[in-house]
């Protein structure tokens, strides 16, 4: 794959707490300047981007991030919310204790409620899979897909690591055809991200990709 064609794939993600205005608008430019899928930024900044980028490149933003464990009402609120503000895509956190304590009918409840409230938007589910025995792993990929999210999404980037080739290998064989793939967290350069597409990653959300492309010409370190 050529450098443009794994951006066209990339979530170019800018998600730090102390990532000021100035920096999320120079970072929307950046990702609608090297084609990349959408910029995903933090929810208060929906709005701006936005308004920056009009129907230029899709805004995504997260939802009960980075825990997943705000209460079922809140997240969806979260996510009505973000869609009316603009959001074009929402990636939210699964309750991870929920997971893993086996109750995946709760789980299950609340991506419904996601689903329902994000309507025609692009929903991607984030299982923090560096935190899920594999078992829950499978177990969690077959709950993600009978709701009907458009996306599994490996990790928040803000746990213990983020996507492994191991991980997507899982989630694409237990998910079902439909479903796609986001990995994300620690991908470094394009041979970690040509590892994870070819493992069956549809997306890939980094922040390092534009920056190397940035930095080879000088530009940003």
């Amino acid at each position: 794959m050529t450098k443009e064609e794994v951006l066209r794939l990339c979530d170019h993600t800018l998600l730090r707490t102390d990532a000021g205005f100035d920096e999320i608008a120079e970072n929307c430019r950046l990702a609608l300047r090297f084609g990349c899928a959408s910029i995903c930024l933090p929810p208060a900044y929906v709005y701006e981007a936005k308004k920056l980028l009009g129907d230029r490149l899709k805004v995504c933003t997260v939802v009960g991030f980075p825990n997943g464990y705000n209460d079922t009402a809140t997240k969806v609120f979260e996510a009505r919310r973000l869609i009316e503000e603009g959001a074009d895509e929402i990636d939210a956190v699964i309750n991870i204790s929920w997971a893993v304590s086996g109750l995946y009918d709760t789980v299950a409840d609340e991506l419904a409620e996601l689903r329902k409230a994000t309507g025609g938007s692009v929903l991607k589910v984030i299982v923090e899979s560096c935190r899920l025995p594999e078992a829950v792993l499978r177990a969690v990929c077959h709950v993600v897909s009978r709701a009907g999210a458009d996306f599994i999404k490996s990790s928040t980037g803000f746990a213990e690591r983020g996507a492994t080739v191991r991980d997507i290998a899982i989630m694409r064989a237990e998910c079902a055809a439909e479903t796609k793939i986001k990995a994300a967290g620690g991908i470094s350069s394009f041979a970690d991200a040509e590892r994870l597409i070819a493992a069956g990653a549809d997306r890939l959300g980094t922040s390092r990709l534009v920056k190397l492309m940035c930095a080879g010409e000088g530009k940003l370190k």
